[in-house]
């Protein structure tokens, strides 16, 4: 797995590489200096910690230029003020760290960033066919954060904007298979994109919000932290997902 550390802090830099290589793992480890040597690099990464506040282009504009190249890079940012992560969001980073970065906060991160990484090339290729109002449609699974219902439509969100096309939640459903909750009879969540829950609502990466149906709440809990302990890769479910009412 290819990691790089992008930080114009040498000691930080040095400290990652050696929180890193503690890890015991089979990694290689880039260590860039600013955004401008690491995006000029031709190496392409499973995982990048990137600093936010750097000199030149700043790890947010890095971040940037970065998703329009590679897309399913896990960005973890590094800062020394918490008020710069909710910038993280517009750039889909994974996670983020508050310098000074403590050791066992930083296993946690990026063993389960290992493990994203891992679910992400397991479930690479993986698309979708949809017909829109003018044009046919191929995306890729990964990248769909949700899915809702309208009619005979369904409005797609994608980590790249809204599509809308034909055709039923059900099938699309059928189409995604693991991975994907029905939450809701109007809601179709990548679980890989949730951030947050409670009794009534899931809060996706980015900030949207969809239904969580009362009756579904307990069903989805098992079926989340079965997805969460299998590191991301939901292995299988017998459960069926058209029980929904008009009140749900």
């Amino acid at each position: 797995m290819n990691i790089a550390v992008v930080d114009d802090e040498k000691e930080v830099r040095y400290y990652l590489k050696k929180q890193i290589m503690e890890q015991k793992a089979d990694h290689s480890i880039y260590l860039y200096a600013a955004g401008e040597e690491f995006l000029s690099s031709e190496e392409n990464f499973d995982i990048v910690f990137l600093d936010i506040q750097m000199k030149g282009i700043d790890g947010i504009e890095t971040a940037r230029v970065l998703r329009k190249q590679h897309k399913d890079m896990i960005l973890i940012f590094i800062t020394g003020r918490k008020e710069y992560v909710f910038q993280a969001f517009d750039v889909m980073a994974f996670h983020y760290l508050v310098k000074p970065i403590e050791e066992t906060r930083f296993a946690e991160v990026f063993h389960r960033a290992v493990q994203e990484a891992v679910r992400r090339q397991k479930r690479a290729g993986r698309q979708l066919f949809v017909k829109t109002k003018d044009r046919s449609v191929t995306m890729e699974a990964d990248r769909i954060v949700y899915i809702e219902s309208m009619l005979k439509k369904v409005r797609i969100r994608t980590t790249e904007g809204m599509v809308e096309a034909y055709g039923s939640i059900k099938e699309l459903e059928r189409q995604l298979g693991q991975g994907f909750y029905r939450c809701h009879r109007a809601y179709l969540v990548n679980m890989a994109y949730i951030t947050e829950y409670n009794f009534d609502t899931i809060t996706l990466a980015g900030g949207q919000k969809v239904y969580l149906s009362k009756h579904k709440h307990n069903e989805f809990v098992k079926v989340y932290m079965k997805f969460l302990r299998s590191g991301g890769v939901l292995l299988g479910t017998d459960l069926c997902t058209d029980n929904f009412t008009d009140s749900d």
